[in-house]
């Protein structure tokens, strides 16, 4: 018989109250509680005070015995030597309280970090996460902070020098300025269009200008439950195959309220990922933490070529 886990005296610092896990001695330390006496029974009067007097010297006895042979069972041994630490000598000595020691180590399940969903880009600036379709991954290698993923692989650019790349998705904070989000991607199309497809970052031109565009869609669609707008050209370039740009706009769910525009930039041609990306990724967007609210709703994307 060992006494129950709880706080007790510690046997090398009396002073302190250590934990007592059942078996053995923690390194859990503690100042003692305050515990307050229970007030002093006064004598009942009158003839029945012998009875009464009787009934608590009895009670009093039972809990000294009980003590008295608690601390005798465990401090009997077997003949081997006294423990360095030896365990409490007795139920009475402090009454454990229900508070848990902290752990002393943590765990693995604890200190393993949750992996993170391989299929979902999480943009936490904006406040949102993309689905990520087959043949698409994190931004890699490339010195524009506002892309979300492109597509895997890389191709020497057809006009001036340089990497290109066959698909790019990019999320940004904007202005509004009272401006809806039908006007918001209309605004932006052709800054897309020109930041994907006309000059780059180091006034180069990856595929040697653009030289026409059409609208091939647009409309009004439910990204991460709430009303946005799309805009999708179709550019022709100098050099290369051209390829699709889309301009979304819509209310961001973080911060006041600002709006959002993700741009897609898909190459044209057989190396071009497939339109249907594009709309799966639009219909796909939600919320951080949020996986019940999708896009999408209600309306479509729009047609594609």
């Amino acid at each position: 018989m060992t006494p129950p886990p709880g706080w007790y005296p510690d046997p090398h610092a009396p002073h302190l109250q250590r934990w007592w896990d059942g078996a053995a001695w923690t390194e859990h330390r503690r100042t003692p509680e305050t515990v307050a006496l229970p007030a002093q029974v006064p004598a009942p009067s009158g003839g029945a005070s012998g009875r009464a007097r009787a009934v608590a010297l009895t009670v009093a006895g039972a809990v000294l015995v009980a003590a008295v042979t608690v601390g005798a069972v465990v401090l009997g041994g077997d003949g081997d030597d006294t423990p360095a630490e030896p365990p409490p000598t007795t139920y009475f000595t402090a009454a454990p309280t229900t508070t848990e020691p902290p752990s002393p180590t943590a765990t693995a399940e604890e200190t393993e970090p949750v992996a993170e969903d391989p299929s979902v880009v999480v943009d936490r600036l904006n406040g949102i996460t993309f689905p990520l379709p087959e043949g698409w991954i994190p931004p890699e290698y490339v010195t524009d902070n506002t892309l979300v993923m492109t597509t895997d692989g890389t191709y020497d650019c057809p006009g001036d020098w340089g990497i290109c790349l066959h698909g790019r998705v990019s999320s940004r904070t904007v202005s509004a300025d009272g401006e809806t989000p039908e006007q918001l991607a209309k605004a932006d199309i052709s800054e897309a269009a020109e930041d994907f497809y006309g000059r780059n970052r180091i006034e180069k031109r990856p595929y040697g200008g653009i030289e026409s565009h059409r609208q091939i869609a647009a409309g009004p669609v439910a990204v991460a439950g709430r009303a946005g707008y799309y805009v999708r050209w179709r550019v022709r370039t100098a050099e290369g195959p051209g390829g699709y740009v889309q301009s979304l706009a819509f209310p961001s769910s973080v911060g006041v309220g600002s709006p959002v525009v993700v741009r897609f930039a898909f190459d044209a041609g057989p190396d071009g990922p497939p339109l249907s990306d594009m709309d799966m990724i639009t219909d796909g967007i939600r919320p951080v933490g949020d996986a019940d609210t999708g896009g999408g709703v209600g309306t479509s994307v729009g047609p594609s070529e």
